[in-house]
């Protein structure tokens, strides 16, 4: 009933909210992609994305797809590795930026895993400016990371805007320097958040520098001061700042996949990562 070369392209349309976006990424014509996700809605009689010339979101019927299509795909390439006959096996140097500590990463890794005994998985989990300094010195096979807009390579997982985000008792003095709570270099919402601020002519100061997630954000619930975060994983217990305070627009960021995915233990993981990519959006269980 559901061919899985039109689960794939939905998936990528409800990824990225681009059919050209979805079309570059599986390498196909925008007008197949439009094709498969006309039949998909013929076969579910149901409409999956409201579209115009500016913008793509999904219906709630669409969202309903989002997990059923995850799983039919799974179950379908699981069932064929089966009957193929065909297990991978090797070695897999994989680096997860920060970001994700607090996401359900672990769950599609753990999938991985059960799908694939046979491959050795190395992780490193490290800020996204030296997950892509390691790949392209060869020291990493595959990265999950973030990535500027304006930046080329990888295959998008999504994509999203940086906000402010602190603790809803913090209050910013318009008169003093921003307190920020920042990644050490190469950190990229480190620098977005510097750039934003000297462009726009606002002092700020360093309150806090951690190489971790963690100890940002127990420095951010402790009131100590602003962080720039992605709009769509900030973590419990902050919020974001109020426009009224007048920070600056930090502008937006893609998180990718990255690394030779033609073939073998990275071409799966990366397979599982674009396909299973709204999990990564959601805290941990």
């Amino acid at each position: 009933m559901y061919d899985p070369g039109q689960l794939r392209t939905f998936l990528a349309v409800a990824q990225t909210l681009s059919f050209t976006q979805a079309a570059r990424r599986l390498g196909l014509r925008q007008s197949t992609v439009s094709q498969h996700v006309r039949r998909l809605e013929d076969v579910t009689g149901r409409t999956l994305f409201t579209r115009d010339t500016h913008s793509v979101e999904l219906t709630q019927d669409g969202e309903a797809m989002l997990g059923f299509a995850r799983r039919m795909l799974e179950v379908h390439e699981q069932a064929t590795a089966f009957f193929t006959g065909t297990r991978l096996r090797g070695r897999l140097r994989f680096g997860a930026s920060e970001d994700f500590v607090l996401t359900r990463l672990p769950e599609i890794l753990e999938a991985f895993r059960d799908e694939h005994p046979e491959v050795d998985l190395e992780l490193t989990v490290e800020l996204s400016g030296t997950l892509h300094e390691l790949l392209d010195a060869g020291k990493l096979d595959l990265v999950l990371a973030k990535r500027r807009p304006e930046v080329p390579g990888g295959e998008s997982v999504w994509h999203d805007r940086l906000v402010w985000i602190g603790s809803e008792r913090l209050r910013i003095d318009p008169e003093r320097p921003v307190p920020l709570i920042v990644y050490p270099p190469p950190g990229i919402s480190r620098a977005l958040a510097l750039e934003a601020l000297e462009r726009h002519g606002r002092a700020w100061r360093i309150a806090c520098t951690s190489g971790s997630l963690n100890g940002l954000i127990a420095a951010a619930r402790a009131g100590l001061g602003v962080m720039a975060h992605s709009r769509g994983l900030i973590p419990p217990g902050l919020a974001r700042v109020p426009e009224r305070v007048g920070l600056p627009e930090l502008g937006e960021v893609d998180f990718v996949v990255r690394g030779d995915t033609r073939r073998g233990p990275a071409q799966a993981l990366a397979q599982a990562i674009l396909s299973g990519g709204e999990r990564l959006h959601r805290p941990a269980r």
